[in-house]
């Protein structure tokens, strides 16, 4: 869980110097950064949510 959320901060800093610096990185990459950010915010909550599920079921 603590890699997907570093992985979220890493894409997010990364999508933001880009759409801040913008040009042709940018163009090319900004989009598919922040799916990526969408992509791994849900997968960070998924395993939250499983490690919470795990813990009340013991």
């Amino acid at each position: 869980m603590i890699i997907a959320m570093v992985a979220v901060l890493a894409s997010l800093a990364v999508g933001l110097f880009g759409m801040v610096k913008g040009g042709e990185f940018n163009k090319k990459y900004g989009n598919k950064l922040m799916r990526m950010r969408v992509t791994l915010q849900g997968l960070a909550l998924a395993l939250f949510v499983l490690a919470v599920w795990a813990q009340n079921s013991e």
